[in-house]
């Protein structure tokens, strides 16, 4: 083998590493936890939020929600919207304090929402709206803890507390902020329609990110022919030129 044909042999097996290499880097998507969006809501008042709940598994479908509220303020209106294909169960509780609402006394309030008989396909992933309220004025977020349990039986327990200025944990728990009334539009989130666009820009790009799993190994399978190809070419260029 002549030396133009060695060099164009090394040129191509480094070439064939750099684009494996790429593989990992564009199959790799950002992780998906199930969470509550938008993320921000006025304090004393209503809104409509969605819990998102993407699907992260390659061979098991979602098949139910559970989304248990946060106890500590409770809230005396929880309505969902229908979501086509899933049964939807609401579950209330007897409060020790009962609420004044509108000039009425509110002595039990919703404690769970379940959604059930629907799947949510691996690559994929489903809101659930609920209309909430009245939101509370005494603190600045609410916690919910969601279970996302899978066709193969595995639960997976969104309930982990998030520690400010701290790691994020593997299973944190779904929270909304709460801001002071008349804040900034860019704060609460449910009123910006830039938020709205941003939230469907990364629902795009979680439905386009595939499988976790998937897009790991495939990375991964990439690196090491690449790696394998230029560990070949090299050396088939040595013997060649000691030949």
């Amino acid at each position: 083998m002549n030396a133009s044909r060695i060099r164009a042999v090394r040129r191509t097996s480094v070439i064939g590493g750099i684009a494996a290499g790429g593989v990992l880097l564009l199959a790799s998507p950002a992780f998906a936890h199930v969470s509550v969006q938008p993320g921000t809501a006025e304090k004393g008042g209503y809104s409509t939020i969605s819990v998102k709940v993407p699907n992260e598994k390659d061979n098991a479908s979602t098949v139910k929600v559970e989304l248990n509220l946060d106890p500590k303020h409770p809230l005396a209106s929880v309505m969902p919207q229908a979501v086509p294909g899933w049964d939807v169960k609401v579950e209330k509780t007897k409060l020790d304090k009962p609420l004044q609402m509108h000039g009425k006394t509110i002595d039990e309030a919703v404690s769970k929402v379940t959604w059930s008989g629907g799947k949510i396909d691996p690559g994929q992933f489903q809101q659930f709206p609920l209309s909430v309220g009245q939101l509370p004025t005494d603190t600045d977020e609410l916690v919910f803890k969601a279970l996302q349990t899978y066709s193969d039986d595995d639960v997976v327990r969104w309930i982990d507390p998030s520690t400010p200025g701290g790691a994020e944990p593997e299973h944190p728990a779904p929270k909304l902020k709460l801001v002071d009334k008349g804040a900034d539009a860019k704060s609460a989130g449910h009123q910006d329609g830039k938020d709205a666009k941003a939230a469907a820009a990364d629902d795009k790009a979680e439905a386009a990110g595939g499988s976790d799993t998937t897009a790991r190994v495939l990375g991964v399978v990439g690196i090491v022919v690449g790696v394998l190809g230029v560990a070949f070419g090299v050396l088939a260029g040595r013997r060649r030129t000691s030949a």
